[in-house]
């Protein structure tokens, strides 16, 4: 039965360290509980506590790290079946499929072309971070030399498809700085590379006919000491890879199953005979519930879409996004631009800022914390009144920016605009348009 975070603290060192990555002993104890830690990121455990603590320990779903440097991911480690429940940690990985029998040249040409897929939302920089390099002719020194292309001239990170135990271990040995992910082990080839794995210390995908044949080899490797495992149950039919990833899923969560208690990796690039038809098939299993998912190519109309979903499913909906409370200029204000406030609701300023960039005028935008609240919900809670707003102009710093004191706000808030005089004396407070869409007109008609 789990413990509780509260019994599994009684049990830890309670130095608070640190060294777990969390500030305290009881911060890391409810992790444990939840779920979200284990246990060997504590030094100072005991082997008796270590014992009592082994279910609380282990999170339902292991996660694993792929790969290193900025596009490093961690896939898996989620502990709930539906985001309403709590909410979803690790994004699904997004990787795009290239042959050994490739030329380097188009390998060359490829990567330039995928490594421009960056595209900003919100504040957050979205892009993919797997390559998934095929074997297709068994030549280990080909595979080997395109391996070490991917991962010297690009910052994505690798997937290293072989039936070929020697094969993986060339390629791997090449890249091997990028901490690539060997796919994948088989009945026919748990030992070896099982072996592989733990030598070189690689997260390995196991591949197997069904989720029921899948258990014996999680088993024997688990056994041998691996526990960075990603599961693919074989099913290439929509229907089949579906039911696959929900029955795992359930396995793990619900009935604590620890031998399927990985994340997955899925292949629309094997689903479908189009790009556009992967894309609907890969946003289903970023949805449900897949860790990595493999398409034949990157495209800018078939990838963003799918960064967008991701970006929406694994945004902790209990925690706004938000911008930092300060002063941003746009289009290179003077001491004579309007200055305009607004709430740092990462939406909010994001929409305020490109219609005041699209009006061409330049100006200062003051962003006030407002706990990541929209401008009407910030004002009806009380985190958008107007001495709040205020006395955050008068901090600020605009004063010694701007010659002028007049000050625009939302016409959502415009019931603070008397408030705001009053912290204000001398400045004029004009109530600009509700709807951002609006701004280019208001500020060129001034």
């Amino acid at each position: 039965m789990a413990l509780t975070g509260i019994q599994i603290f009684k049990l830890l060192p309670k130095t608070n360290c640190k060294e777990c990555g969390v500030p305290t002993c009881l911060a890391f104890a409810m992790n444990l509980a939840s779920g979200k830690a284990e246990l060997d990121s504590c030094p100072y455990v005991s082997d008796e506590a270590r014992e009592k603590l082994a279910e609380a320990s282990a999170p339902p779903i292991r996660p694993v790290v792929l790969g290193a440097g900025v596009r490093k991911a961690t896939v898996g480690g989620e502990t709930v079946l539906y985001r309403h429940e709590k909410t979803f940690y690790n994004p699904t990985a997004l990787a795009a499929l290239i042959t050994s029998d490739t030329a380097e040249g188009d390998v060359a040409a490829k990567i330039k072309k995928w490594n421009a897929f960056q595209f900003e939302r919100v504040g957050l920089n979205l892009r993919p971070e797997l390559v998934a390099l095929k074997d297709v002719n068994g030549d280990a020194a080909a595979f080997a030399q395109l391996a070490k292309l991917i991962a010297e001239t690009s910052e994505f990170n690798l997937v290293l498809m072989s039936d070929s135990v020697d094969v993986l271990k060339a390629g791997a040995e090449a890249c091997a700085f990028k901490r690539p992910l060997l796919y994948a082990a088989t009945d026919s080839t748990v030992d070896a590379l099982g072996a592989l794995a733990k030598e070189m210390d690689l997260p390995l995908a196991v591949k197997a006919d069904s989720v029921e044949a899948l258990v014996p080899l999680t088993t024997k490797l688990t056994e041998m000491g691996l526990k960075d495992l990603i599961l693919d149950a074989g099913s290439r039919d929509v229907k089949g890879a579906l039911d696959d990833q929900v029955a795992m899923r359930r396995a793990a969560l619900k009935d604590l199953k620890r031998e399927v208690g990985f994340s997955t990796i899925t292949f629309p690039c094997e689903m479908a005979s189009n790009l556009d038809m992967e894309t609907l098939i890969a946003g289903q299993f970023i949805a449900k519930y897949a860790g990595i998912v493999v398409l034949s190519d990157f495209e800018g109309d078939s990838l963003f879409p799918l960064l967008l979903e991701r970006l929406n499913i694994f945004t902790d909906p209990q925690r706004p996004m938000t911008v930092t409370e300060g002063i941003f200029e746009i289009n290179n204000p003077d001491e004579n631009s309007p200055v305009l406030v607004t709430t740092n609701f990462a939406l909010t300023y994001f929409i305020v800022s490109g219609e005041i960039e699209a009006s061409k005028v330049p100006a200062w935008l003051l962003i006030k914390d407002s706990e990541g609240l929209s401008v009407l919900t910030a004002w009806a809670a009380g985190k958008f009144a107007g001495d709040d707003v205020g006395m955050f102009v008068k901090k600020s710093g605009i004063m010694d920016k701007v010659k002028h004191t007049e000050l625009i706000i939302p016409g959502y808030a415009a019931a603070i605009a008397g408030d705001v005089e009053e912290e204000l004396p001398g400045w004029t407070i004009t109530v600009g348009p509700r709807e951002a869409a609006h701004l280019p007109g208001f500020l060129r008609g001034r």
